[in-house]
């Protein structure tokens, strides 16, 4: 006989308490029933269930039998969903949560062409710099830059979101090239972020292993990145933004990148879920494209 098969009769009889109630449910015959719950006692040599012509009971091994059975069978089915699950196609609402410019810049687009690729699915996405609660403000998937402290997040590391200084090939016609970081100093500098007269910005350049710290000045700050980015093609200042976007700009001819042969700040990149949520297809199948598209040494 099947042993599975068998357990959830067994599991049946415990809980219905005779043969013909489970010979009813399943549509089998008192007989069979009985069939499969003597061949699982013969096959473990201990009687499971006291029977009478009136009654029957858990003997002690058929009580702790039936919590162990039920967790067996409980665990065969979520297997099952599982892989009915993998071949399914995703659908469904997924509520996403990104910074800012990275969200704007880099990770519309890719939505984009994934809500193309699956058309059944919609996606949800909150742009904001601040840490958010992903269940209490319902966020299924979030795209974190920094440290991570929080554990009670799933996370996959994504690369690192690296920055470089940019500005407008005029500017640099007119004002010329810095050639290390200190040269910033004499330079009119674009200034993203939030500011006071205690917490200075900072922006910090490394080469072969050597570390130096810029405190950038100049006469244009904004707390959105885009602004200043408008400012660096317009010939204002030298920029430092997201290398994914410079880039572009770089190959289309408004911007040039300034200190090449130094590495800009560089910072830990993770996209994380929820570990109280349940990893639907939809979520999963969200979270690999994203580490594809966006994983260490991958491109957009």
């Amino acid at each position: 006989m099947d042993r599975l098969t068998s357990m959830h009769i067994f599991v049946k009889a415990a809980e219905l308490g005779s043969f013909a109630a489970v010979a009813e449910v399943l549509r089998l015959s008192p007989q069979g029933v009985a069939k499969h719950v003597a061949w699982l006692e013969a096959r473990l040599g201990a009687r499971l269930l006291n029977r009478t012509t009136r009654r029957q009971s858990l003997t002690d091994i058929g009580r702790s039998y039936y919590e162990r059975c039920k967790i067996v069978l409980a665990e065969v089915e979520a297997a099952e969903a599982i892989a009915l699950e993998m071949k399914a196609t995703p659908s469904g609402t997924i509520r996403v949560n990104a910074p800012v410019t990275f969200g704007a810049y880099a990770l519309a687009p890719f939505i984009t062409r994934y809500l193309d690729r699956y058309p059944d699915t919609q996606i949800e996405l909150t742009l904001n710099d601040r840490m958010v609660d992903p269940i209490e403000e319902g966020f299924e998937v979030i795209v974190r830059i920094g440290e991570l402290a929080d554990s009670s997040l799933i996370a996959w590391p994504l690369r690192p979101y690296r920055l470089i200084a940019c500005a407008s090939p005029t500017y640099v016609a007119r004002e010329g090239f810095p050639e290390k970081p200190s040269d910033l100093a004499h330079h009119a500098c674009l200034v993203y972020g939030e500011w006071t007269p205690t917490v200075p910005c900072r922006w910090l350049f490394q080469r072969e292993g050597q570390s130096e710290e810029v405190r950038p000045t100049g006469r244009f700050r904004a707390n959105d990145w885009k602004a200043l980015l408008h400012a660096a093609i317009e010939g204002y200042g030298v920029t430092l933004g997201p290398a994914d976007v410079l880039d572009k700009e770089i190959e289309a001819g408004r911007l040039v990148q300034v200190l090449p042969e130094y590495q800009g700040p560089a910072r830990p990149m993770h996209v994380l879920v929820p570990a109280a949520r349940r990893q639907t297809v939809k979520i999963r199948c969200f979270v690999e494209a994203l580490r594809e598209a966006f994983g260490e040494g991958l491109g957009l």
